[in-house]
């Protein structure tokens, strides 16, 4: 296999542990940037296929290939979803994109992106270019530096309509561990509108490991007093080996009520144009597989501070 696999190439490659079942190798044609930050490493590399890719602590997070499935599958639903989305937060999102989605729309009037990184965003402004596409510099949008879980406590009353959670997954000793709990999750429910909408990336959607989307599934539905509607749905990431799961929390709206007529007019009228969420392609994305239905029975948990997900893959 390795000869195979590197006879065309530099011989280098970046080997990435999913579970104890599974070891990913991608090769790599050239280390284009590389570094650490306060609180990760990352390096960016060009890889056949993949094109420009981007590792954090030499694990793979997005590439040319296919990011815009993983951003639109993790912004336009939810951004859809809304009747009228103005006030948007970006609760991580190093990359960029994914404010550069929820800028997409011409109904909104401020973004807050909140990301802890600071030398990580620096990085990505000037290298990450094809992902952002310089939105940074958008009039709308404001940049924090600052914990995204005390930045949402403290905008108690917010009013945002819509609440974009693009974070890292809750590792031991990393900074997201408790932005996958309960108590973070009914601070996000205080911080959006009447009519809000939240959503947020969920981890892996297949068999090898839907612990943290079945969790966290679990964890907003027992939250019947705050949203309304609990939709999970998944995006066929290519650059993560598999599909990859989202989890919408809503106040008032429905995504499965959402028809196809509905969600043309409101992409068409906001100047939006994907290439991956489509009108035709939104109730597919809503239709789990059983697996996933068993997932949630069988491994479903409320996660609190005392008791939050731990990612052992």
């Amino acid at each position: 296999m390795s000869e195979s696999l590197f006879s065309q190439s530099t011989g280098m490659f970046i080997a990435e542990t999913h579970t104890d079942a599974v070891t990913w190798f991608f090769s790599v044609d050239k280390f284009l940037v590389e570094g650490k930050t306060k609180y990760q490493q990352y390096q960016i590399v060009d890889m056949p296929t993949f094109g420009k890719t981007l590792f954090l602590d030499y694990k793979i997070q997005s590439s040319l290939l296919d990011e815009y499935v993983y951003h639109e599958s993790m912004v336009q639903p939810a951004m859809t979803l809304h009747p009228h989305p103005k006030k948007v937060l970006v609760c991580g999102g190093g990359e960029g994109a994914t404010l550069w989605q929820a800028l997409q729309h011409n109904t909104v009037e401020h973004v807050d992106m909140v990301d802890l990184d600071e030398e990580l965003i620096d990085m990505v402004k000037v290298h990450m270019k094809e992902w952002h596409h310089d939105c940074f510099d958008d009039p709308r949008a404001t940049l924090v530096h600052q914990d995204a879980r005390k930045w949402v406590e403290d905008h108690k009353g917010a009013n945002y309509d819509v609440i974009l959670s693009d974070l890292p997954g809750p590792i031991e000793g990393g900074p997201a561990l408790y932005l996958y709990t309960e108590e973070y999750f009914r601070h996000i429910s205080e911080a959006l509108s009447e009519d809000g909408v939240f959503v947020l990336q969920s981890g892996a959607c297949n068999e090898t490991y839907p612990y943290l989307f079945a969790a966290v599934h679990k964890t907003l539905e027992s939250l019947g007093d705050s949203f309304a509607y609990v939709r999970g749905y998944y995006g066929l990431v290519t650059t993560f080996q598999m599909p990859w799961g989202f989890i919408i929390a809503s106040k008032k709206h429905d995504p499965l009520e959402l028809d196809v007529q509905a969600i043309a007019q409101r992409l068409q009228e906001r100047g939006v144009k994907n290439r991956y969420y489509t009108p035709r392609f939104h109730h597919a994305m809503f239709t789990l597989p059983e697996y996933m239905h068993k997932a949630i029975e069988e491994h479903g948990r409320v996660l609190t501070d005392d008791k939050p997900f731990l990612w052992t893959a």
